[in-house]
């Protein structure tokens, strides 16, 4: 007969092999989308639109790429200049956020001044507000102003969209950075900002790392601000150019998923660069209290 510690370990063992599968079973339902675009993407047509669904492809070419990239008069999109405009758009929106947040941040978790609170609320509830509720509004407010189809106003849609959200994630990893080690750092002859720098900043730098990626993925992936704002190639975002694979009566599916898989590439390198910042802002943020 086995012993209450062997069967133990038998049953953690089981246990571990059961948590494993359904870790791998929920990941392969998550992960089927995105393969399924990279599939589309490859095979032809017939096969995308067949039914019931082709799920193993027959024939797989890089057709819909070479077409996208070989520009607007041989059958393509201006994809280079639509990725260029996300590039420029998303990476100064997020920088600027993050530094706003930064410092809003910052000032919620360190002084107090009154009506703090009041403040903060209304801040956070400036991002109840669905982007596409904005769009009429932003639309008729930039028409008077002349920055429609332009970078300026949309990395200053993105700005307001993503601020509310870097404030309060900043705000909540500056609060467990103890006010000891910047008066320490202070009092061993550090400035305020020295301190800050030195002492603050390197310890709440995974939420800002988790503050940074988000606000990149919401400017880089949203779209409609961005299809109510821009109208040629100058400002055209990457999820906008998805429509120029619409036509009055047909969609080249195929190309709108090559597209996408463009558009998801840079995402994913990102995150990947962050990941070790990413995953401990997450994990530290999960059991702040």
């Amino acid at each position: 007969m086995m012993d209450a510690n062997q069967s133990s370990r038998i049953r953690k063992r089981l246990t571990r092999w059961a948590l494993n599968v359904a870790l791998f079973i929920a990941m392969a339902i998550i992960c089927l989308p995105g393969l399924w675009i990279v599939l589309n993407s490859l095979r032809p047509t017939v096969e995308i639109m067949a039914k019931p669904p082709v799920w193993i492809p027959r024939e797989l070419n890089f057709d819909a790429y070479v077409a996208m990239f070989s520009g607007v008069g041989a059958g393509g999109i201006p994809v280079l200049d639509y990725f260029r405009n996300s590039i420029i758009i998303a990476t100064t929106s997020t920088v600027i956020a993050l530094a706003v947040g930064m410092a809003g941040g910052y000032a919620f978790a360190r002084y107090r001044f009154r009506g703090k609170s009041g403040w903060f609320i209304g801040l956070m509830l400036t991002r109840t507000v669905p982007g596409i509720a904005l769009s009429l509004p932003l639309f008729f407010l930039y028409a008077r102003l002349g920055i429609i189809d332009t970078h300026f106003g949309l990395i200053l849609a993105y700005v307001a969209m993503n601020v509310p959200f870097t404030i309060w994630l900043i705000d909540g990893f500056f609060r467990q950075v103890p006010k000891d080690l910047s008066e320490a750092a202070q009092i061993d002859g550090c400035t305020r900002w020295q301190a800050f720098w030195r002492v603050e900043f390197p310890l709440a730098r995974p939420g800002i790392a988790s503050a940074g990626i988000f606000a990149f993925l919401t400017a880089w992936n949203e779209f409609a601000l961005a299809s109510q704002l821009t109208r040629s190639t100058n400002s055209k975002t990457l999820p906008v150019g998805l429509l120029d694979y619409t036509a009055e009566f047909t969609i080249d599916w195929r190309g709108m998923c090559a597209l996408a898989v463009v558009m998801i590439v840079p995402a994913l390198l990102l995150t990947y660069a962050v990941q070790k910042h990413l995953v401990s802002g997450l994990t530290s943020g999960a059991i702040k209290g």
